[in-house]
């Protein structure tokens, strides 16, 4: 008798848990995809803004490493350095703002998969988040909280008018 209790109050208990797991993942699913890419563009965008500001707070330090340290192939180092601080804090001022997101992300996977390559392929741990994120905006857009967003519907009124 008590084999069977057990059995239905453990039934039971699955049950619910199940129930909750349902109910979470449904809640979850229910978060706006605009949300979640401005989430990824803020994150993408702190990222390149503090590593261009690193690079502009110390530019004598910036040129030594781009000369002695990161040998980026085919660039000469002081045209890299300007390049890749451009990239960095431009880059990140337009991603914050939803402007031109799909070219930023693939500009800023071309500059990871560089750095990756040629300076720092022990670095994959934290490249592979920066990729995570941008191949979500470069595959799904800025969301509806952006530039581009609000540029697609000035255009679309346009076009219908």
């Amino acid at each position: 008798m008590n084999t069977i209790a057990t059995t239905t109050s453990d039934s039971a208990a699955a049950g619910a848990a199940g129930g909750l797991l349902t109910r979470m993942r449904d809640l979850l699913e229910r978060i706006p995809y605009s949300f979640i890419a401005l989430v990824a563009r803020l994150a993408t965008a702190v990222v390149f803004w503090r590593s261009g500001s690193v690079k502009l707070d110390d530019w004598a330090g910036t040129l030594n490493l781009f000369a002695d340290e990161y040998k980026v192939p085919l660039i000469p180092p002081q045209i890299a350095a300007y390049a890749a601080t451009a990239m960095e804090l431009g880059g990140a001022v337009l991603m914050l703002l939803g402007l031109g997101t799909r070219a930023v992300a693939l500009a800023y996977l071309g500059m990871i998969t560089v750095i990756q390559t040629f300076v720092y392929p022990s670095a994959w741990p934290t490249h592979i988040q920066w990729v995570a994120f941008l191949l979500i905006l470069l595959a799904r857009g800025p969301g509806a909280l952006s530039l581009d967003a609000l540029i697609a519907r000035l255009v679309g009124r346009r076009r219908g008018a």
